[in-house]
């Protein structure tokens, strides 16, 4: 199983593409390479992704805040121009737009947030965020690889194998190494535990 490099002795972003990398890694080769290193873990591959085409994403400005941002919120409401967080005063406006009352912010929400600022999308409203929380429209998904890990220890728990280990997270812990360091995909399959049992062995009940 090939080991994962170094990131300076990566030549291609198709090589790149290969490894598994957390946000933060992506976050130090992003400031590293002198551009923009904000952002989602998808945002952040598709940054370097442009920098292996010679494109550089340079770090983005944040837009200026406006006088409205204390004026009455309707679904018209630009998201930008109210200077939209996520706090109490748009809490309480999507509870009353949705009924909802504890409502919660959802991933694809966030992620939508984030992206309509960078792009200074000023034409982009709260109601466009409703029908967002809905599902209803898509301005860009929330990255859900960062919780391929959650994944990967949740099904080898569920595997009847992981009863013979005392330290379950810890025996994840060493498999999900070996598996994010190489080209295999991000997945725990049965054939991990025979393929690295020198390295966990000592981890059984």
């Amino acid at each position: 199983m090939k080991e994962r490099p170094d990131f300076n002795q990566i030549k291609s972003y198709q090589d790149f593409a290969q490894y598994y990398w957390y946000r933060e890694e992506l976050k130090r080769i992003c400031k590293s390479l002198d551009i923009d290193y904000a952002g989602t873990k998808l945002e952040l591959n598709y940054n370097i992704e442009e920098y292996f085409k010679g494109n550089i994403i340079r770090k983005k400005k944040a837009a200026r805040k406006t006088k409205k941002e204390d004026g009455e919120l309707t679904l018209k409401t630009g998201l930008i121009e109210c200077g939209f967080c996520f706090n109490r005063r748009f809490r309480t406006f999507f509870a009353e737009q949705t009924g909802v009352r504890n409502f919660k912010f959802n991933a694809d929400m966030a992620a939508t947030a984030k992206k309509v600022k960078e792009d200074n999308d000023i034409a982009f409203t709260l109601g466009d965020m409703l029908e967002v929380y809905y599902g209803k429209k898509v301005y860009v998904k929330y990255d859900k690889s960062c919780l391929q890990w959650n994944k990967f220890v949740k099904d080898f728990c569920k595997d009847k194998a992981s009863i013979e280990f005392k330290n379950k997270l810890k025996v994840a812990s060493i498999l999900w190494n070996e598996v994010r360091n190489s080209t295999k995909e991000k997945v725990f399959t049965k054939e991990l535990l025979t393929q690295f049992a020198h390295k966990i062995e000592q981890y059984k009940t």
